[in-house]
């Protein structure tokens, strides 16, 4: 077993919570913390405790009345119609008590696992505690009151001044960290989602490309509606090889929402555990061709808990620590444990069976209509190469 990984985890992960019917629900990293230690996949010694981010930290990204208002809103003392302008008390993004304290914490498990890799006392870490990308300077958004990977990007530049690949497989396009960094040529932002033309937020079209000196610099491809496993991982692949030569970071950050999977209430995509098998590979290889190594990873969306998301991000902490050929039945007693408070079935099985859902009559189109996309996506860079070969 790899020691180079570290785990950010703790309990108090549960306390960002809107409230009992709402879709985010944190109970999930708790599952897969628990998965992993009943596996025998996650020992002490790699797991690390949070810590609270810092305003100054929180600063970086989003505006100082915004942190006061949602410090405010935690404590009920803002007022509704001041809240609705800060995107706070809507019904995607409920007031609840204590609000910043939790949402503080998500980002300071993001900039722990930073720290632990760029300061070198590990090649890898993973916060699934993080990952709430579409969180705004000046106003929460889709679930996601701060945006830990924003913050987390500006740290890194501020504090180690190095380049930043961020890499963002939720079914969701990731807009809040594309727009903070829309101008920076020294953050390079992919994002692979459903198409915006039936899905929140409606961004990340292909020609969303940057501006001024971050021209170039956002890539986006947008999949169409009941894409599956493989023209999924065709577009993932292609593009990702290709951007991170372009770019050559210095570092890895992975968005690994797993709504993409086609249990997922919330999406519109036809993907199976098999991308969850292989999207932590590539980036895997890729932070030690370009990186040395170092890969941060955080969580995402996800909003089947119990039949989707444990299983996806188990497999993420164990292609990342070198022990991802685990296939066959999950722990029994894992789902002795949960399976009474689970209102599905749990799965049995690492891995989906082949008839998870019937055949999609449009696979062929879609599948060339993704290919046109990866090549729009991707003509920036391979006309550039054409120039430098002339």
């Amino acid at each position: 077993m790899s020691k180079n990984s570290i785990f950010v985890y703790s309990d108090a992960f549960q306390t960002y919570k809107f409230h009992d019917r709402h879709p985010f629900n944190q109970l999930r990293v708790k599952l897969t913390y628990d998965l992993l230690q009943t596996l025998g996949a996650l020992h002490d010694g790699q797991i690390v405790a949070p810590r609270l981010a810092t305003d100054e930290e929180l600063a970086l990204v989003h505006d100082s009345d915004y942190i006061e208002a949602v410090k405010k809103a935690g404590k009920g003392q803002l007022s509704e119609d001041v809240a609705l302008n800060y995107g706070l008390g809507t019904e995607d993004t409920p007031i609840f008590p204590n609000m910043h304290e939790a949402s503080a914490l998500l980002v300071g498990g993001t900039l722990t696992a930073v720290d632990y890799v760029l300061s070198g006392k590990a090649e890898h870490a993973l916060s699934l505690g993080g990952g709430l990308h579409h969180g705004f300077r000046g106003k929460a958004s889709g679930f996601c009151i701060y945006n830990d990977s924003s913050v987390a990007i500006k740290y890194m530049q501020e504090k180690y001044g190095v380049r930043v690949l961020y890499v963002d497989t939720d079914a969701h396009h990731g807009d809040g960290v594309q727009w903070t960094f829309y101008d920076d040529p020294n953050v390079c932002t992919f994002s692979i989602h459903e198409t915006g033309r039936y899905l929140f937020p409606g961004t990340g079209n292909v020609n969303e490309r940057g501006q001024g000196k971050g021209y170039g610099y956002s890539f986006n491809i947008p999949v169409d509606a009941f894409t599956e496993d493989e023209s999924w991982l065709a577009a993932y692949t292609e593009a990702l090889i290709e951007i991170a030569d372009f770019f050559r970071p210095d570092v890895i950050l992975t968005q690994n929402g797993v709504d993409a999977h086609y249990y997922d209430p919330l999406t519109h995509l036809s993907a199976s555990m098999r991308i969850y098998r292989e999207i932590p590979k590539l980036a895997h290889q890729i932070a030690h061709q370009y990186c040395n190594g170092r890969w941060i990873a955080v969580g995402g969306g996800g909003y089947d808990i119990w039949r989707v998301v444990p299983r996806a991000w188990a497999l993420l902490w164990l292609e990342m620590t070198e022990q991802s050929d685990i296939s066959g039945p999950l722990p029994k007693e894992w789902i002795a444990r949960w399976q009474p408070r689970a209102p599905v079935s749990l799965p049995l099985e690492w891995d989906d069976p082949e008839d998870l859902y019937p055949p999609i009559p449009r696979k062929a189109e879609i599948t060339e209509k993704n290919a046109q996309t990866v090549m729009k996506a991707l003509q920036p860079i391979r006309s550039n190469k054409q120039r430098l070969n002339l």
